[in-house]
């Protein structure tokens, strides 16, 4: 005989209370879990997102597991998809924020948080160094610019990304762009540790950004990063953070158009456009980039067979960049191997997780010597000189 199955509708009114009130609305239909990246996996998965909401739901045991509910990278496709537009991601989130309290957070999730904690990033880098990528350079300390330039702490200390951060600074400068940085009294966006779940910690340094921001008198943000964007766009305000936020792309788009970037110098290469879901699917920001990839001189521009809305997710979102995923369940290495089938010279992005992401996988199938990975303002900084 089968033991009885154990229902806890407890578990189901706190994640309501944390967030997640759409758990109830989800009618089981499968499509989030036919448009979820999972499903293109070589290797079988068992994460499935409607089997976790239907597992919260009901307060069975389970969902807590760290390759279930840790596996969503909160990319969005299930969310486009949802015929009753359940707001899938407020409901993963919730129920991560249920786990957290109880501290059953993966292991290399904790570490992030403690890093975020001492040193105000999730890097593990001493926050003292956050413009560090600002050596050799003459980056403007922000006043009273029209610009605060928010550099993510993935492009502030990552030794690759460091190049992102130099790239727009300098094309912001010979743009002529009144702008500036505030550097280490920053801390964490803090994206990373909602997607987690750590609410109260997001809240403290949401707190401690806006003080900050407030205090140096910021109204406009530019952003590298669609996470950074994303969060000081939409979530900021609800801690009383009021601030008007563009990513850099957007800049760019307009400079280039207003002939403040003048991109002289053809690139010769054949690119391809990897689409990052925070900028394109949860921000609605799909033309700037390819207008700018459109004026870059000498330059053959290829498109993904699934873009835009149906663009698969690199892997990184969703706290996801900080734990391990093992051969065969990468999304990313899927989008590294079409973008080399594409005959591409570069893959390129516009999200420092992205290219973390990308150049991992190129590294994993021995092809990162064939094709690189950049970032958009890279390329456009080039063609300046």
């Amino acid at each position: 005989m089968s033991e009885p199955i154990n229902y806890f509708d407890e578990v189901r009114e706190v994640v309501q209370e944390m967030g997640g009130q759409d758990i109830t609305l989800c009618m089981q239909c499968g499509l989030c879990s036919g448009s979820c990246p999972w499903g293109r996996m070589e290797k079988e998965s068992p994460f499935s997102i409607r089997h976790m909401i239907y597992q919260g739901r009901l307060g069975l045991e389970g969902f807590e597991s760290d390759d279930i509910l840790y596996a969503c990278t909160t990319c969005g496709q299930c969310v486009v998809r949802c015929p009753r537009e359940v707001k899938i991601i407020d409901v993963v989130r919730a129920m991560r924020s249920v786990v957290a309290e109880t501290g059953g957070i993966p292991k290399n999730l904790k570490a992030v948080l403690g890093s975020i904690n001492s040193q105000g990033n999730p890097w593990s880098q001493d926050g003292d160094k956050r413009t560090s990528w600002t050596n050799g350079m003459d980056v403007p300390t922000y006043t009273d610019q029209e610009y605060l330039l928010y550099v993510c702490c993935t492009s502030a200390f990552d030794g690759r990304s460091q190049k992102i951060a130099r790239a727009i600074a300098d094309t912001l400068q010979k743009a002529g762009i009144s702008f500036g940085i505030i550097g280490n009294e920053e801390k964490c966006c803090g994206e990373a540790v909602r997607k987690i779940g750590a609410e109260e910690e997001f809240g403290g340094l949401a707190e401690h950004n806006i003080g900050l921001f407030n205090e140096k008198g910021v109204k406009k943000i530019i952003t590298t990063s669609p996470h950074c964007y994303y969060t000081f766009k939409n979530e900021y305000p609800d801690f009383g953070g009021e601030f008007e936020v563009i990513h850099y792309t957007e800049l760019f788009d307009n400079l280039i158009k207003e002939s403040k970037i003048k991109l002289a110098k053809g690139l010769d290469k054949k690119i391809i456009y990897h689409e990052p879901c925070y900028l394109g699917r949860h921000s609605n920001i799909f033309d700037a980039p390819r207008d700018i990839l459109a004026a870059l001189p000498e330059t053959q521009c290829a498109e993904y067979a699934k873009n835009k809305d149906s663009s698969m997710c690199c892997s990184g979102g969703g706290a996801r960049i900080w734990m391990e995923t093992e051969a065969g369940l990468r999304f990313s290495d899927v989008k590294a191997q079409e973008a080399l089938d594409s005959g591409a010279d570069y893959v390129v992005t516009a999200c420092p997780y992205c290219v973390v992401m990308l150049e991992d996988s190129l590294k994993n199938i021995d092809k990162d010597e064939k094709m690189a990975v950049m970032d958009i303002s890279e390329l456009v900084n080039e063609c300046l000189k």
